[in-house]
């Protein structure tokens, strides 16, 4: 993906993946979870795709109440929110140029109650609407959190560094969170933008980005500076610190392959992986 690119979580099986025929029920995806090394009460990071899974009894409210039930009621689920199509047209650059002023100033302003998720999957999509989940004010990269630790996962998420220390993504590796691959490719690991954030290298640099939000009660269109993200080496690096660390967990859930990791021992790992290698 190239710089500026916008970040996908699609509901379709990662390449290679086999098929199977039987049907996949919550108590498989519990058990293979478990197997995978989920933890009771850990805070968790989840990035899914469904249709990779196979053909699941109850769809996407089955994969949330499976991951519900392996985390237990002392656990905290995360899931990104990213309602990208609420960018600054010219980031986007998907319409003319001509249209843009119009765009900002009829776009909807974010509203984490009722803005949808884009591209994050249905999984992601319903997760975030549950009674009790959290959301954080970030109209682009917002993530949705449910369980003890929600609120201090979403209370922060700066519009200028959305995946900086102070964004989620500061906060679940200050929390020691785990990240869960649920048959998503590693290039969909979010919390290593907070690595390219911490890292130096040649290239880096930052780009204009805008929403309409509510300011004082009232609409405005705010713009602001924030760093250009890529994702294109995000499996090198997964695959690398798997390696030298032993900290990737694989195992089998449904039809999927599933990868289990520590966020702060990644993040750190890949903060010097990009600093060497970009």
């Amino acid at each position: 993906m190239n710089v500026n690119a916008i970040e996908t979580t699609a509901d379709s099986p990662a390449p290679g993946e086999s098929q199977i025929v039987q049907p996949i029920t919550k108590q498989d995806i519990v058990a293979d979870l478990r197997a995978l090394g989920v933890r009771s009460g850990s805070t968790l990071m989840v990035h899914t795709s469904l249709s990779a899974l196979g053909w699941v009894v109850g769809g996407a409210q089955t994969v949330v109440e499976a991951l519900q039930a392996v985390v237990g009621p002392e656990g905290t689920l995360v899931m990104p929110a990213q309602s990208w199509q609420l960018c600054d047209p010219a980031f986007l650059k998907q319409t003319p140029a001509e249209w843009w002023p119009v765009i900002r100033a009829n776009q909807p302003f974010y509203d984490p109650a009722i803005t949808p998720s884009q591209t994050m999957g249905a999984v992601a999509e319903l997760f975030r609407t549950l009674p009790g989940a959290l959301r954080s004010p970030h109209p682009h990269r917002s993530v949705a959190a449910l369980g003890p630790n929600a609120e201090q996962i979403v209370a922060s998420h700066p519009f200028d560094s959305p995946t900086g220390e102070q964004s989620p993504l500061g906060a679940l590796v200050r929390l020691d969170a785990d990240i869960l691959l649920l048959g998503a490719s590693s290039a969909k690991t979010t919390v290593l933008h907070l690595a390219e954030h911490r890292a130096s290298y040649s290239g880096k640099h930052t780009v204009t980005n805008g929403a309409a939000v509510l300011v004082g009660g009232k609409r405005e269109w705010v713009s602001w500076q924030e760093f250009a993200v890529r994702d294109d080496d995000f499996p090198q690096v997964v695959d690398a610190f798997g390696a030298q660390n032993g900290l990737v967990r694989t195992h089998q859930v449904g039809n999927a392959t599933a990868r289990l990791m520590p966020a702060h021992e990644l993040v750190d790992f890949a903060s010097d992986w990009f600093s060497k290698h970009r």
